[in-house]
């Protein structure tokens, strides 16, 4: 049935890959979101960014754990894991800790945090800076390496 409904969809590894584009659409407009907030002193456009932001959480933890959970059965070179998988993990886990701690912070000050307001935007630019990062990780993994579904043959040695 889920070749029929989404042909493309039948031919991935793991699901990962419908999942994480969810959450890096909602913490970089949490972002921006944020800072207009902040610098319009808009309780609605702050009101706005917290519900990207739990989206975004949400997304994050979903994508962390579908991600996690496909780990190990993604077939890519073991020289692939080395140089990109890895990294791509460990950014992606940090991503996700990062944006619950200012998740739990701004739903405990909602809207937007008064005190530590910068601090709190700054960690909202390293999450995207993170995401920005560890998204160019796993972009190589599917485009470069085919991590994502079985367009070629496996394994595709690492090259720079």
């Amino acid at each position: 049935m889920l070749e029929r409904l989404f042909p493309g969809a039948a031919h991935l590894q793991n699901v990962h890959p419908l999942v994480v584009h969810f959450p890096i659409a909602f913490l970089f407009g949490a972002t921006l979101l944020y800072f207009l907030g902040a610098g319009l002193r808009s309780e609605s456009i702050a009101g706005a960014a917290l519900w990207a932001l739990v989206l975004g959480a949400i997304g994050a933890v979903l994508s962390a754990g579908t991600g996690l959970y496909a780990n190990e059965g993604v077939m890519i070179a073991p020289s692939v894991r080395d140089a990109l998988l890895v990294y791509h993990r460990n950014l992606m886990v940090a991503v996700t800790t990062l944006t619950g701690a200012l998740t739990v912070w701004a739903l405990a000050a909602r809207p937007l945090p008064r005190r530590g307001r910068w601090a709190f935007l700054i960690g909202l630019l390293g999450v995207c800076v993170l995401v920005a990062r560890g998204a160019d990780y796993g972009g190589r993994l599917v485009y470069d390496y085919n991590a994502g579904g079985n367009a070629c043959g496996q394994p595709i040695d690492f090259s720079k």
